[in-house]
């Protein structure tokens, strides 16, 4: 293009949270906490499913993988936002951005896999519950895991090609904490209509699809629990997939906030807010959620803690 000084750009700078140097480490010692808290929490949650042959259950099995998933998550974005407050050390190589843009991108599609998974677990738990223990067999159980991470990490493999090729010039400050699509796509001085295109098609499909098919599980879900005909019956079995419900919504929600807009992510700060919603307040909810309202997995966990105090006499 003319008037636009073309360069190869070899690192971006995140600009992250501007304030002041004290106020830089109260952050890096609160993203500390949050960082340990989730890892953790989720092993916790992990261990516990492995040593309690109670919770060999496909729900369980999946929330295993959720806090594995979950783990890994936290662990793309959070050690360099720490590095940053630390050492004020706030850029980042073009390939280092692009690889923890590739695995952001492939964990978060994994996540929307996984939730359309779980939904369909507890569709087949109330819809068909005598037929529950011959439709979700074990096999099914990790064939539906192991194409939500095969099917979300080929599909980030085209979409950070795209973006990887466009031309960027100018400025190289990304106004973002981690590298995401649009603040990257914002610095981007030539035509990225062709990133952009396969970015909304290959979304749409590994997002919009199993959204879809998580709202189906739940309206066939209603509707099956409107037919019952105690009140008690009804609420117990709400209550079983009330945790997952309140994580699709949250995800969802901030998902649907960030991504569904026409151009690049602007300048304000809320955009900021909204993406450490998701990316690092949900890892720390979503387990407690889960683990909370379940009766089962406490009385378990409660075991695992005597059973750990028992060994360590």
């Amino acid at each position: 293009m003319k008037g636009k000084n073309i360069s190869h750009i070899s690192e971006f700078i995140l600009l992250g949270f501007p304030t002041s140097p004290r106020l830089q480490y109260l952050l890096f010692l609160l993203f500390l906490f949050v960082y340990l808290f989730v890892f953790l929490e989720n092993f916790i949650i992990i261990f516990t499913v492995w040593v309690n042959i109670s919770l060999h259950k496909p729900m369980y099995y999946f929330l295993g993988n959720m806090s594995f998933l979950e783990v890994w998550y936290v662990s793309d974005i959070i050690p360099k936002m720490l590095s940053g407050f630390l050492f004020q050390q706030k850029s980042i190589s073009f390939v280092g951005c692009m690889i923890q843009l590739y695995f952001f991108l492939s964990l978060l599609c994994t996540e929307c896999v996984l939730l359309a998974s779980m939904a369909y677990d507890r569709y087949v738990a109330i819809c068909f519950p005598l037929r529950y223990g011959v439709i979700m067999t074990t096999r099914l159980c990790v064939k539906l895991v192991v194409f939500s991470y095969a099917t979300a990490f080929t599909i980030s493999v085209i979409k950070v090609y795209f973006i990887s090729h466009a031309t960027f010039c100018g400025s190289s400050v990304i106004n973002h904490f981690f590298c995401d699509i649009s603040p990257i796509l914002k610095l981007a001085c030539t035509d990225f209509s062709t990133a952009e295109l396969v970015d909304f098609i290959l979304g749409f499909i590994i997002l919009v699809f199993p959204l879809i098919s998580t709202m189906l599980s739940y309206g066939y879900i209603s509707l099956t629990v409107i037919r019952i005909p105690s009140s008690t019956g009804r609420w117990k079995a709400f209550s079983t997939c009330a945790s997952h419900l309140i994580v699709v919504i949250i995800f969802y929600t901030a998902l649907i906030f960030i991504y569904v807009r026409p151009q690049a992510i602007d300048q304000k700060s809320s955009n900021k807010l909204i993406s450490a919603l998701y990316t690092i307040v949900t890892p720390i909810v979503n387990p407690l959620i889960y683990c909370l309202r379940n009766k089962e997995f406490k009385n378990s966990l409660k075991k695992t803690l005597r059973l750990v105090h028992t060994l360590e006499k």
